[in-house]
């Protein structure tokens, strides 16, 4: 078992570590206009700063965040945790979803090419920084061909030196794709975990030299241990009313037990090497190919100091990754 070393962000040779921090449950609670839960509730401002550091300090230079997190308020907070160290750091956000930050609302989308500007503009201000490292569409579904035009506005901030790269938050390979054609495109993001795999899409990452930023790693914290059937969750948080991107959560009822059964089938493997649950599903993603970049989230210093501590047991082996293939029928 061996430490994992840095990763690089596709073809633009910005190197990261190989473990990023999703920024999105420290946004806090946001929702709709009509009421559902965009967030993972509440949160403690002053822990979330605690566990920022604590991830510098253990060797975290990835933080993934969006304007839409909490309404501008995850981006607030990641910018006051970062302070004087923001050189030291890769800070990715998106754009695509219209807030109101007053009422803690997302309200819509928009995909101009004049919103991309407006929407840098305000996350710059909120990160306290002269530029973003990697700005990403969270509009997953955007029409393909009309997303042409956003790359090449992506392309002109690059020239200008807002933006340093930019990516696709897409599940869907063709429009992931698209954005690929551009010379400074660095990544995609998209699901990946051990029990929701993505080949089409690690394939174009090979194909097209790109990293594969991985969010839903831990799938929404089913690979943590710490969900269990029948428990519902708080109000605020959005498994406990889940749209249906958001599979294996039951609307006030928890954690779905067919999917709590298949990680219990995998536990084993996980917890392989004295590692725990959620490190291990970590591990899986860096054996499953040498590009992906996974960004659990968190809300506390000891889920920091956990998911960071997957960096020194290194991935899984091939024997293992080929097990859990096994395992989950595949």
């Amino acid at each position: 078992m061996e430490s994992i070393g840095n990763r690089t962000l596709g073809r633009t040779g910005i190197e990261v570590s190989a473990l990023g921090f999703g920024c999105w449950a420290i946004g806090g609670e946001w929702a709709t206009p009509d009421g559902q839960p965009l967030g993972w509730g509440k949160v403690d401002d002053e822990e979330s700063v605690r566990a920022v550091r604590r991830a510098l300090d253990l060797g975290v230079t990835f933080f993934d965040t969006a304007d839409a997190y909490g309404t501008g308020h995850s981006e607030r907070v990641l910018a006051r945790a970062l302070g004087k160290r923001r050189a030291d750091v890769v800070v990715a956000t998106k754009w695509g979803n219209v807030i109101d930050e007053d009422r803690r609302l997302c309200t819509g989308s928009d995909d101009s090419p004049a919103y991309v500007r407006r929407a840098l503009t305000a996350s710059l201000r909120r990160l306290d920084t002269d530029h973003v490292d990697l700005y990403q569409l969270h509009l997953s579904d955007a029409d393909p061909e009309w997303a042409a035009r956003l790359r090449d506005t992506c392309e002109e901030l690059v020239r200008e030196g807002l933006i340093r790269s930019y990516a696709w938050s897409t599940d869907d390979p063709a429009r992931a794709a698209v954005f690929a054609r551009g010379p400074h495109c660095a990544a995609v993001q998209h699901r990946l975990n051990v029990l929701q795999d993505a080949p089409e899409l690690l394939a174009l990452c090979e194909e097209s030299n790109l990293a594969s930023i991985n969010r839903s790693p831990l799938a929404m914290g089913l690979l943590t241990g710490g969900q269990s059937a029948g428990r519902a969750l708080e109000a605020g948080d959005i498994r406990s009313a889940p749209p249906a991107w958001l599979p294996g959560f039951r609307r006030d009822s928890g954690a779905d037990p067919d999917w709590l059964a298949r990680v219990d089938a995998l536990r084993d493997i996980l917890t392989s090497g004295g590692r725990t649950l959620a490190q291990g599903a970590l591990a899986w993603l860096w054996a499953r190919s040498p590009r992906t970049v996974p960004i659990p989230g968190f809300r506390s210093v000891a889920q920091a100091e956990e998911n960071a501590g997957a960096i020194a047991r290194g991935p899984l082996t091939a024997a293992q990754l080929a097990e859990a293939d096994r395992v989950l029928g595949r």
